[in-house]
């Protein structure tokens, strides 16, 4: 040992701390017990050995999965995800648990359009609409939520399907007031509920079950409370009612301005995309885009 005095030491197995400090990888997986100093000194002779990294040498022994790499990868660069089985948010939301997902990239890439060409330009806030896809939809929102908070933006997520409310069940979420609370006067922007496993990520359920949703839709109500919320969050994304069902998105969209359109793939009819097309164009909606999902 004498050779290393002046160096701190692991006082197991007497590795100096230095040589695994060379990768933070190595550090963070013996800090969150993936690996054990008995482990890492094999793993570090194997680096030695034949020049690679240490986490791919960790995961040659077998002592980590591709997996522990990636949490060691979020955790550095301060990215925020949840490990399958210890959250209630449902696993569907794949920008949630699977941040090396392709389908996140996507998400992220279709994150990056909207800030380019719409947020940059002083607008906050973002409506999801569609002719037959209220689930692939409502998903979308979520996931596209999730990923503005992963950036650091302090974002909202509202339930505007005051019909078929899905978000308070993907987020576990109580659902006992909401948009249809605060747009009838009986709540106010305390029926934000904040999602704790995301820093920057709350959600506005749809509230109460009303027999009148277009009509609560069609309240100047929808418009202060989108102005206010603007007011208050970096991007606020809305969820709507599909247009095949009734002209809700269309009241959602035409105070919201900025709205993409959701199809899902060997589902949505040509003639519904262009007929929903038209409703929104009709709402005075600005149309950022189209988005063909294969998600449902």
């Amino acid at each position: 040992m004498n050779a290393t005095i002046g160096m701190p030491i692991s006082p197991i197995i007497g590795i100096p701390m230095a040589q695994i400090g060379k990768s933070n990888i190595g550090q963070q997986l013996l800090d969150n017990g993936k690996l054990n100093p008995q482990q890492a000194e094999k793993v570090l002779r194997l680096q030695k050995e034949t020049g690679m990294r240490f986490g791919e040498a960790a995961i040659k022994l077998g002592f980590i999965t591709e997996e522990d790499i990636q949490d060691v990868l979020a955790q550095q660069f301060e990215y925020a995800y949840l490990v399958s089985g210890q959250s209630a948010v449902n696993e569907r939301l794949v920008a949630a648990y699977s941040p090396f997902d392709s389908r996140v990239e996507a998400l992220r890439s279709l994150r990056s359009k909207i800030l380019l060409s719409w947020v940059e330009s002083g607008n906050k806030s973002v409506a999801l609409a569609s002719y037959d896809a209220d689930t692939t939809s409502a998903l979308l929102a979520a996931n596209l939520a999730i990923v503005f908070s992963q950036l650091g933006e302090h974002t909202l997520l509202v339930d505007a399907n005051l019909r078929n409310s899905m978000q308070h069940e993907l987020f576990a979420l109580e659902n006992r007031k909401g948009l249809s609370d605060i747009l009838a006067g009986r709540s106010g922007l305390d029926a934000v509920q904040r999602i704790s496993e995301f820093r920057d990520l709350s959600v506005l359920t749809a509230g109460t079950t009303v027999p009148n949703p277009q009509e609560l839709l069609s309240r100047e109500s929808l418009s202060n409370t989108v102005t206010e919320l603007a007011q208050a969050y970096d991007v606020v994304i809305y969820c709507t009612t599909a247009l095949e069902n009734a002209a809700d998105a269309q009241l959602v969209a035409s105070r919201v301005k900025g709205t993409i359109l959701v199809a899902s793939r060997n589902k949505t009819p040509v003639k519904g995309l262009e007929s929903a097309k038209l409703q929104l164009q009709s709402a005075n909606a600005i149309l950022l885009g189209c988005v063909l999902s294969q998600e449902e």
